[in-house]
């Protein structure tokens, strides 16, 4: 081997070590507590330093080795954590939508229909109800800002002739005592829910109490369309209920796993930046052509929702409130 070649492998074996090192630091550190947090990693850090005095004081042989071992340890523990059904959840996502199709007909339960106080304070109510996909009339994409204009939660709002709405957010399911982070999400920290809710619910929660810049888009889709994305979240809740998975910051948040149901209607959908920088979104579904092709300064006006925008008559939606405009 020539002296650089054994200076490249010196060098990947170190980067090896040291991106190694610091996913399985950070796994541990967000799965184990106390005493056992600590002892995993000493145990980890003693590996990764093992492995280095071996393969640069006696052979590489026995460093690869100590290394893959240590790996071998690390994932074999990683893949004990499974997600649950049954924990401590948080108040909002105690409850999961489930779903029992017949014909043209689908029976919804654990329709969230809160009645809120604050962003954190709120009466409960579940509800079920019953939906002819004959009925179904519109959809609506709405996207809801809290900090950073370039990320977004996403929600989708099917309405029904009867003046019936129901939302679907894919969230995170926090325990009662949890708050979300990012970094936890890429470690399977928090498990993937559906939410159904109501429009009063799920977006008076964020316009009024999260004071949140919520916007609904109007989605054209013929109602053959309409009813398969509608049977899309059905079949994602009805295989939620019978395997629990895991949130992921990336792969499985609210605007991927709807880019994932959407293939439902079109296989050859293209994956794009701004299914991640979800904020971006509006921009996205207007090249496919799907929503309002105007200025996007002048789209995302029309879009706004604002608490005083609400009807808490509950004579309208906030869909039909936006389609005024």
């Amino acid at each position: 081997m020539t002296r650089s070649m054994k200076y490249l492998a010196h060098v990947l074996f170190v980067l090896i070590i040291l991106a190694g090192t610091a996913w399985s630091a950070t796994a541990l550190w967000l799965h184990l507590t106390g005493g056992l947090r600590v002892v995993a990693l000493v145990a980890l850090m003693t590996t990764a330093f093992m492995s280095l005095i071996l393969r640069f004081k006696r052979s590489r042989r026995s460093g690869w080795a100590t290394l893959a071992l240590g790996g071998l340890a690390v994932a074999g523990w990683y893949q004990t954590i499974t997600p649950e059904q049954t924990r401590d959840w948080a108040m909002d996502v105690s409850k999961g939508v489930r779903a029992e199709v017949e014909g043209d007909h689908v029976r919804l339960a654990n329709i969230r229909d809160f009645e809120w106080r604050s962003k954190t304070e709120a009466t409960p109510r579940w509800i079920t109800e019953d939906y002819d996909l004959n009925d179904l009339e519109t959809v609506d994409m709405i996207t809801s800002v809290w900090d950073n204009p370039d990320i977004a939660h996403l929600l989708v709002s099917f309405g029904f002739a009867t003046g019936e709405n129901v939302v679907f957010s894919v969230e995170i399911r926090r325990e009662a005592d949890e708050e979300f982070n990012e970094l936890g999400g890429f470690f399977r920290q928090f498990e993937l829910v559906l939410i159904a809710a109501t429009e009063r619910d799920i977006v008076k929660l964020r316009t009024n109490y999260r004071k949140e810049q919520v916007r609904l888009y109007p989605v054209q889709l013929s109602a053959e369309q309409r009813r398969t994305m509608f049977l899309s979240y059905v079949e994602l809740a009805q295989r939620l209920e019978e395997k629990p998975a895991f949130y992921n910051t990336i792969t499985a948040n609210c605007t991927t796993s709807v880019w994932a149901l959407a293939l439902a209607l079109k296989p050859d959908l293209p994956m794009d930046e701004r299914l991640i920088l979800s904020g971006r979104l509006p921009d996205y579904l207007t090249d496919l052509g799907v929503i309002d092709a105007a200025p996007a300064e002048e789209r995302d006006e029309n879009a706004l929702i604002t608490p005083l925008a609400q009807n808490d008559t509950g004579e309208a939606s906030f869909s039909d409130v936006i389609r005024r405009k």
